[in-house]
């Protein structure tokens, strides 16, 4: 029976911390040896720890969930390092996401009626760039103040949004019990 994404992470984390990689079985590697992003978002008491991911397939499944894993705990430069101590108490949660899509718009109205609560978003605009993934909308519901803050992590301003590429996207989320 191939492991679950999110026992992949947590194995993958438990080994770290032994100095050890995780081997994966060939089973599992095969259910998810097809080319896809994610993000590994770690909290701890319902607080975010750690969140790193890929917003386009650039290895296998399984390949990119282990490395946003140990990335998630490790580089996740809002955070301290997590320790080893620390892992008991973490939830993970994995969102695999599918390909982005441009949204075209004609102008700021016609984009906000084109944005959609339950998708994950990226803003792009020149070397600046930034995602949310769908669970944000249960922090920011507005679709303004969204965009908005979308724009302040990209490291622009608040209405960047307005003149940036904007990319939709979907997920397929697996969290721990």
């Amino acid at each position: 029976m191939a492991l679950k994404l999110t026992e992949i992470a947590r194995k993958t984390l438990e080994e770290y911390f032994k100095g050890k990689t995780f081997i994966l079985d060939e089973h599992s590697r095969s259910i998810y040896d097809k080319r896809q992003a994610c993000f590994v978002t770690l909290t701890i008491d319902g607080k975010l720890r750690g969140c790193i991911g890929s917003l386009v397939p650039q290895r296998e499944l399984w390949k990119d969930v282990q490395e946003n894993s140990i990335n998630a705990a490790i580089h996740d430069f809002r955070f301290s390092k997590l320790t080893e101590k620390e892992l008991n108490k973490v939830k993970i949660e994995i969102s695999v996401l599918s390909l982005p899509k441009q949204i075209e718009s004609i102008n700021e109205k016609d984009l906000l009626m084109r944005i959609n609560p339950g998708k994950g978003y990226i803003l792009k605009k020149g070397a600046f760039s930034s995602t949310f993934l769908p669970q944000v909308w249960e922090q920011i519901p507005d679709k303004l103040e969204f965009l908005e803050n979308l724009s302040v992590k990209a490291g622009l301003n608040r209405n960047a949004w307005k003149t940036a590429e904007l990319f939709s996207y979907s997920v397929n989320m697996e969290k721990e019990n």
